[in-house]
């Protein structure tokens, strides 16, 4: 007989393996300039090899995470969700410890950019192959009615990752001697990261497989079946991302550097700022997620899209140098933003059917992702290079309303079962 699904265990092994990669993924950005430093040159006769550093850690990796979507969505699909979960959380352990273990350029020469852009390229695959199949685990995993709640764990998890990485980052730097932490000390997250990697393994091993026997054994899919038999719930997916990318990723990310840019906020009250409102906004996953239960997911969808279109012009422009104001615009942003991200993960795998659930899934997403979310900062830093740096809150306004469209189309979802 098969041993019943136990939730916890299920939201445990989809959770801490997602919060694993994740403060993978963060650790680089939070690290990068103790990176650059010992790893690329500073001569200019090198002139191509800091190009290198630039385009590897803004572009290749955002860039490698729909063909992570495609690949390990396929794994999860043919072999099992949890199969790929293994895979992914491997991956991103290895490539973790592969950046720790990266050589100087002094040491190793150009070689030891070459070694970096391929660590992050394998962290960009995994953390593409990691959306697709543990959204996929996670909604399976659930309950009647419990959807929306699993789905919630996702950006939960993510947000936890986010905030050890910064808070490692800061504890070093705070305990370390510069010297220190330029020569080896940026080194230790990264092979931290590596050993929490099998924490999730571990973890992750002894989770249920949530693919159906029917569907194990059925013929395996086509690595473009979802693409090439449902182009419409692609481009579905789509649309229901890119608002919500785009406003992850400046409310989460780059609402800091953009309030010091533009309204003079301290550098530290807006780090203070951005970890309040984190904590903030993973507190509020699972209330959005046990609301969309109840009365649907379209109500949420609608309330974020709509909201940020109609606020993130005045919310923005209400920057100025203080604190509080920083505070309250990311609080009501992230309050907002739980419409989309608590329930992103289920409004997806109740797009797909079972059997081209997870690479469905991943590589509209993921692609979304990256050209959405991965360029805001840059977006917005090009609008203040060019003296107008109010048509960036316009530019997230813009794209919300696009994505409310695509929510006033959709069916309800909440209260259907899986497609099997």
């Amino acid at each position: 007989m098969t041993p019943p699904v136990r939730p916890v265990r299920q939201l445990l092994a989809a959770s801490v393996g997602n919060a694993v990669e994740w403060y993978d993924w963060y650790t680089y950005t939070f690290l990068a300039t103790y990176i650059a430093a010992q790893i690329f040159p500073k001569s200019a006769a090198s002139s191509l090899v800091p190009l290198l550093s630039t385009f590897a850690v803004f572009a290749v990796g955002f860039f490698m995470r729909p063909i992570g979507g495609l690949l390990m969505g396929a794994v999860a699909d043919r072999r099992g969700r949890r199969a790929a979960l293994t895979v992914t959380i491997l991956l991103m352990g290895g490539s973790s410890l592969l950046v720790g273990l990266t050589p100087t350029y002094a040491a190793a020469g150009v070689l030891a950019p070459v070694i970096l852009v391929l660590a992050r390229l394998l962290q960009g695959l995994s953390v593409g192959g990691e959306f697709a199949a543990s959204t996929t685990f996670l909604v399976e995993s659930a309950g009647p009615g419990r959807r929306g709640l699993f789905s919630s764990f996702q950006y939960v998890s993510t947000t936890i990752g986010q905030l050890v990485a910064s808070g490692v980052a800061a504890l070093l730097v705070a305990d370390l001697a510069p010297a220190t932490m330029e020569s080896w000390g940026w080194r230790v997250p990264f092979v931290l990261g590596a050993l929490l990697s099998l924490v999730g393994f571990w973890v992750r091993r002894g989770a249920r497989e949530t693919r159906s026997e029917e569907q194990a054994k059925a013929p395996r899919p086509g690595l473009f079946e979802a693409l090439r038999r449902h182009p419409r719930k692609s481009l579905l997916i789509c649309g229901i991302t890119a608002g919500g990318t785009l406003a992850y990723y400046t409310w989460t990310s780059y609402l800091p550097t953009y309030a010091e840019l533009n309204a003079g906020v301290d550098k530290a009250d807006a780090l203070l700022a951005g970890t309040l409102s984190l904590t903030f906004f993973a507190v509020l996953q699972p209330i959005a997620g046990i609301v969309s239960d109840r009365f649907g997911r379209k109500p949420l969808l609608l309330m974020f899209g709509i909201g940020f279109a109609l606020l993130s012009v005045p919310l923005l422009r209400a920057l100025d140098d203080s604190f509080v104001m920083l505070l309250l615009v990311q609080g009501a942003g992230m309050i907002l933003l739980s419409g989309f991200t608590a329930i992103s993960a289920a409004v997806n795998a109740e797009t797909f059917p079972a059997r081209v659930r997870a690479a469905g899934i991943g590589f509209p997403y993921s692609l979304t992702v990256a050209l959405f979310g991965g360029t805001a900062p840059y977006i917005g830093t090009l609008f203040a290079d060019m003296g107008q740096t109010g048509l960036f809150p316009v530019y997230v306004a813009v794209l919300c309303l696009v994505s409310s469209a695509v929510y006033l189309r959709l069916p309800e979802t909440a209260h259907r079962p899986l497609e099997r």
